[in-house]
């Protein structure tokens, strides 16, 4: 006679069942209160924290939150985000924080410089090495806002990853059970262009969470000009890389069908030959071509807009 492994014989916990008798999945409108908060504290804050460090005025709106598994809260989110993976010492060790990829490209257009009424709604892209630069100092001031709402003890200063596409993120690993979290959905517009923000944190943070206002701070106006200076130099010493374009003869399709290799072509100009350099499909500037000793080159002659115009065009 063989024995049963008493083991097997119990059914296993609902893992809802066991989250809430371990403070890991609260009553929905509970949550939602809580959630509540942090978008009432972000719509009052956030704006300030901006306008401190750039020079300009931004409204945030409080969208609602959605609750689920963590993992799946993530994956419903827009595929133009870039999100930052976040811990708070004595608060959580697995939050997410995503950010709309229209908000950080505004916000780079304004502080090269750019006017309200010359910025179009941007593209559905991925954000550039110069614009994953600005999107950390966004994330830092989002995460130090949500620092100061839930005054963790310890007072211990927020840890951020790299930014990263929603499209980079690393499967979860399987063996790793996941959370039940809330996602707290805030839309933010800069000068009419509305994109949105939100924190993915689990619910055992947020239900032991208390939610305070931060104390407002009061920082220099200094703090803006010399902030987008350093930008703006950062940008002027990221390196594109040129094309050059030069029209060929015009040759009948016959011709073209039986060229061989050694065959020439001939340029279509005479003399100075005119070359087309641009980046990025963007027409920079009109040179013409020769030679410097050994080296082929491309001499400029002419600009097709300013300077201010040429870094804006290579941005997009």
């Amino acid at each position: 006679m063989t024995m049963s492994n008493a083991s097997h014989d119990k059914p296993a916990m609902d893992p809802a069942l066991l989250a809430k008798l371990t403070g890991g999945l609260g009553d929905r409108g509970r949550v939602a209160k809580i959630c509540s908060s942090f978008g009432e504290i972000y719509s009052e804050f956030f704006p300030d924290v901006i306008k401190s460090e750039t020079g300009l005025d931004v409204t945030v709106n409080y969208l609602g939150c959605e609750i689920g598994y963590k993992n799946h809260l993530i994956e419903d989110l827009s595929a133009n985000v870039t999100l930052v993976d976040a811990t708070l010492r004595n608060w959580s060790q697995n939050i997410t924080l995503a950010c709309g990829n229209g908000f950080v490209i505004t916000l780079m257009e304004h502080l090269l410089g750019a006017t309200a009424d010359t910025i179009e709604e941007p593209a559905d892209r991925l954000l550039s090495i110069i614009e994953l630069d600005l999107a950390v100092m966004v994330f830092d001031k989002i995460a130090k806002v949500l620092r100061s709402a839930v005054n963790a003890p310890g007072g211990f200063e927020p840890s951020l990853s790299a930014p990263y596409s929603h499209d980079m993120r690393a499967r979860p690993q399987e063996d790793r059970p996941d959370e039940f979290a809330a996602a707290i959905n805030m839309s933010i517009t800069l000068a009419g262009i509305v994109s949105e923000f939100s924190l993915i944190v689990p619910q055992t943070a947020l239900l032991k969470t208390k939610v305070t206002p931060p104390k407002p701070k009061r920082q220099a106006s200094s703090n803006s000009a010399e902030w987008t200076e350093q930008l703006g130099d950062q940008v002027r010493r990221s390196h594109v890389t040129l094309e050059a374009r030069i029209r060929l003869q015009d040759l009948t399709l016959r011709t073209i069908s039986k060229l061989m290799v050694g065959d020439v072509i001939p340029f279509r100009d005479h003399g100075d030959v005119r070359v087309e350099v641009s980046a990025n499909s963007k027409e920079l500037y009109v040179c013409e071509f020769g030679r410097s000793g050994e080296n082929y080159m491309v001499r400029v002659k002419d600009t097709m807009n300013s300077d201010d115009e040429l870094i804006r065009h290579l941005m997009n």
